[in-house]
């Protein structure tokens, strides 16, 4: 009787999902853990004007998958709206605009929810504000009524709500990002080749003992094993023989530096089959980048230094870990180490071992500054994974909208116009690009739903230069700023679609980079000039 072996059933191989597939591109970007903060957002635009830049925003939101979103919206459809608003057509005529932008913006992601105000169940905005659920961000466009905006400004400070002002009118937009407070940003994305920490200059016991063990006999090893050393043992190496050969120091300064790598060059053999070493060319080209003595970034110093007066940040788990950090560097006079090692050329097995002696050491920090949190009050709640990543990105944290509350708006609008009507004077001489601040002041002026003087519905040049001049006594002096008021009093408010289009894009990229706290926003307005197609940012 033959014997028949049943062979084991390979496992089943899942693919990637249905929803990993259609945003397969901004996964790799800000990965699950972003795309779930996205998932739960709740989006409110408040739309006015011809409300086309408003829309444009939400279309590159609700794209890329945002929970639900919500558009108030006073205005019913016209003729007009219909030749700046790709989200309207005929049959919306003598609709409410906020129920027609709705339903077309809906087609774009049947995944997203959206409802439009005001209906028959909610009439103004204040009660909106008041029934709705919290929202993660409030985007309005103007012109504005002030008494919606103090409405906006006074909930936004309530619920410690981010605020985006949006404004597009002719060839000019500019948006502005009012942050309620300190905002951190732990999750900044830096270049990969400026988070390399090989701590070459201040060795634990177990690396050094690694670089001590592949290279004690150095000169003795086969050309195989000579040209596949680390790069960086190769360093520690010969770092040690400078130190040996220098009173104990380390090279400090440039010509030092030079001298070093001038050594770790003549090192390298030149009498093999490739006539020369690849791992000794990547040590010499490491040398000013790595030989860098331990400090503390200023981005991180202004974190360690900032002043909480805000209570909902003296709860903040962000705000107890970077306690942590701070105990832990006045200890030992350097940041937690991240643990990543940049490609070098070695043996497989050596670089895997040089790499878990990083990863054992960054593990260790990470623990110890656990340990920290946890003997915090508040600190046992804390996720270890919001450590872990605190401490791989300690030295690229960074803190938007540090200085709020020192200094009134109109106040500061008024330094950073001088400031900037300063530069433009030296900027003539020098060729360099002129300030795009008239462009900010002059849609400024006609930021809100007002009456005009002589009840036009829209106000006059020498009207807009009058608000100008209130704003920053002698500005309207300025040519400059008389050919911004010129144009915007020229546009009447109206919106060109592709300017409102094109501003819509970036304002949608800011707030994805707030709501899922990934990347670093801009602080905090950006104004365009799509006459020269240029922008600027300036913090206002």
């Amino acid at each position: 009787m033959t014997e028949i072996v049943m062979s084991q059933t390979p496992p089943i191989l899942h693919g990637p999902s249905e929803k990993e597939r259609k945003y397969d591109r901004q996964l790799r970007l800000w990965a699950a853990s972003g795309q779930a903060a996205l998932e739960s957002a709740n989006i409110l635009l408040v739309n006015s004007g011809p409300g086309t830049v408003g829309v444009e925003t939400l279309k590159n939101l609700v794209l890329p998958g945002i929970g639900r979103f919500a558009i108030y919206d006073e205005a019913r459809v016209e003729e007009a709206d219909l030749g700046v608003n790709f989200f309207l057509d005929e049959d919306s005529l003598g609709k409410p605009r906020s129920e027609s932008l709705t339903g077309h913006l809906l087609e774009l992601n049947p995944e997203v929810q959206g409802d439009w105000y005001p209906n028959e169940n909610v009439k103004t905005l204040d009660s909106l504000l008041t029934s709705s659920p919290v929202f993660t961000t409030i985007i309005y466009t103007h012109p504005i009524t002030p008494e919606d905006l103090s409405l906006l400004e006074s909930h936004g400070q309530q619920h410690q709500t981010p605020l985006v002002a949006i404004h597009s009118a002719g060839f000019y937009s500019y948006f502005r990002i009012n942050l309620p407070g300190a905002f951190p940003i732990v999750d900044t994305h830096p270049d990969e080749t400026a988070t390399t920490d090989l701590r070459l200059l201040t060795p634990w016991p177990e690396l050094a003992v690694f670089a001590e063990e592949l290279t004690k006999n150095i000169d003795d090893l086969s050309d195989f094993e000579h040209g596949h050393l680390p790069y960086a043992v190769i360093l520690l190496h010969y770092l040690e023989r400078w130190k040996a050969e220098h009173d104990g120091s380390y090279p400090s300064t440039y010509k030092e530096k030079t001298e070093f790598r001038r050594i770790v060059q003549g090192a390298a053999r030149t009498q093999n089959a490739e006539g020369g070493e690849e791992n000794f060319d990547e040590a010499a080209a490491a040398v000013l980048k790595t030989l860098v003595v331990p400090s503390l970034p200023s981005g991180l110093k202004e974190i360690f230094e900032y002043e909480r007066t805000n209570p909902a940040e003296q709860k903040s788990g962000f705000w107890v870990i970077a306690d942590a950090v701070k105990a832990f560097y006045e200890k030992h006079k350097c940041l937690p180490l991240p643990g990543k090692v940049p490609d070098m050329k070695a043996q497989s097995k050596v670089y895997i071992q040089l790499q878990n002696i990083y990863k054992a050491k960054a593990r260790k920090d990470a623990a110890e500054i656990l340990e920290t949190v946890q003997a915090t009050a508040g600190g046992q709640t804390i996720d270890p994974a919001e450590v872990d990543l605190f401490c791989k990105n300690a030295a690229f944290v960074k803190l938007i909208n540090a200085t709020t509350g020192k200094i009134s708006r109109a106040d500061r609008l008024k330094e950073v116009a001088a400031q900037e009507f300063r530069n433009d004077e030296q900027a003539e001489m020098t060729l360099q690009p002129l300030s795009l601040l008239p462009i900010y002041l002059a849609m400024q002026a006609t930021a809100h739903q007002v009456e005009t003087e002589d009840g036009r519905g829209w106000p006059r040049q020498e009207e807009v230069l009058a608000r100008v001049a209130k704003m920053v006594p002698g500005a309207d002096e300025n040519e400059r700023v008389r050919q911004a008021v010129e144009e915007v009093a020229r546009a009447e408010g109206g919106e060109l679609h592709n300017v409102a289009a094109l501003t819509g894009g970036m304002v949608a990229q800011e707030m994805i980079k707030i709501i899922t706290k990934q990347y670093i926003p801009i602080d905090n307005t950006c104004l365009f000039d799509g006459i020269s197609s240029r922008c600027q940012i300036l913090r206002l």
